[in-house]
């Protein structure tokens, strides 16, 4: 097995690997891979805009690919909480200040959750249920008895809600265990065995099927106490989704997208500063640049006045797109964005570092496109204060 540990937008590393491995890991699209142009059995790698951990199998050996932040974890572990904007972890005493591997602490930190929504016993409720019986209890299924017994009166199929503990909520928490467990990297032993001793709980329930869209659940006062542990099992059974088998390839792993991370997060944000301004907030806003609706455009985030005219539209990039023969792909992008909705100012939010701060004005249009920088590495008050001042920006410049 060989291990090897990287870092978000950190120069590539030089590292001896067999071919068929280098092979591999630039197949997976984890990381950016290719053969070092001067030193024979040498790779070049960096990360592909991902941070956590996956393992990646092939017929000849196996990958351990520990991917780190360029952000302390405490961040990271902020920022994902506006993935739904919901405060998850605001309240949580798991020291994550110090540790760099993601997965370590997010399963901590499941574990924890998991833990105190079960601690009263598993959560009980009605779930509908289909069944062939001899007795009569809930709805017939009348289609169903005519094409099952052809007229005969028995069985019966019947229909009928059955109080459980195989329900919603419990799968969630039954599946985002396993999948933690089936990560194949070395937790901590501690978290390990807590997480052991939760599959011991959730033995009986039924696990959902792997790669299907996780279901709904309803916030109510019955399940208050999962509420914290649901969340960060749709997390958790996200990230893990990064399972697949691209060729002859296994690639299993708990990984985040930082360029999701950062869009969910500014996007939310700016939603909940605005929230007292008069009219509404779209995220991810449906429009097209042509009159016959054949070009689609889909901007991060569009502010309208409470007449329904737009006022202001922003775009989220962690980091600057330039594709080959397009150096300003995002600034062309924001331009057609103003356009079809009609205004006189754009805005593009990247992450400090990435990008810096600028204004441009198109010649001939009338067009003002704003770059803005936000700085993650600093404490979420200030953080917030930023994203204060950007929506701010937004409303006096619209």
């Amino acid at each position: 097995m060989i291990n090897l540990s990287l870092t978000e937008n950190a120069p590539a590393r030089t590292v001896s690997l067999p071919e068929a491995v280098g092979r591999a890991l630039a197949h997976s699209g984890i990381v950016d891979a290719s053969p070092h142009p001067d030193r024979a059995g040498y790779w070049q790698l960096r990360a592909a805009g991902v941070i956590g951990t996956a393992r990646i199998t092939t017929d000849d050996d196996t990958v351990v690919v520990h991917i780190t932040p360029k952000v302390p974890i405490a961040r990271v572990l902020f920022l994902l909480e506006y993935r739904r904007s919901c405060r998850i972890w605001l309240d949580e005493t798991v020291p994550a200040t110090d540790e760099r591997d993601l997965l370590a602490v997010v399963a901590r930190l499941y574990a924890a959750r998991a833990e105190h929504a079960v601690r009263q016993g598993l959560m009980h409720g009605y779930r509908e249920t289909d069944e062939t019986t001899h007795v009569m209890r809930g709805r017939l299924r009348h289609s169903d008895q005519l094409r099952a017994h052809h007229g005969r009166p028995l069985p019966l199929e019947v229909t009928h809600d059955e109080h459980t503990t195989d329900i919603t909520e419990n799968r969630l928490l039954a599946s985002a265990t396993r999948a933690l467990l089936r990560i194949p990297t070395e937790l901590p032993e501690d978290v390990r065995l807590r997480l052991l001793h939760l599959r011991r709980r959730f033995s009986e329930i039924t696990p959902l099927p792997r790669g299907q869209r996780l279901p709904n659940w309803q916030h109510s006062r019955l399940n208050a106490r999962y509420h914290h542990a649901l969340r960060l099992a749709e997390l958790v059974l996200r990230g893990s989704s990064v399972e697949h088998r691209p060729g002859h390839l296994a690639v299993h792993g708990f990984l985040v997208d930082t360029a999701k991370l950062f869009e969910d997060f500014v996007t939310v944000a700016l939603r909940n500063a605005l929230a007292e301004e008069p009219g509404h907030s779209v995220l991810q806003e449906h429009g097209h640049l042509d009159e016959n609706h054949a070009i689609p455009l889909t901007p991060d985030f569009v502010h309208y006045a409470p007449s329904g005219e737009p006022r202001a539209v922003v775009d989220v990039k962690y980091k600057a797109e330039r594709p080959s023969g397009y150096p300003n792909a995002d600034l062309y992008q924001m331009l057609a964005y103003c356009v079809a909705f009609g205004l006189r100012a754009g805005h593009l939010v990247y992450a400090k570092g990435n990008s810096a701060h600028g204004t441009h004005r198109v010649r001939r249009a009338g067009i003002t496109i704003h770059q803005h920088a936000l700085e993650l590495d600093q404490p979420p008050p200030q953080l917030l204060d930023d994203v204060d001042l950007l929506a701010r920006r937004l409303t006096e410049r619209s």
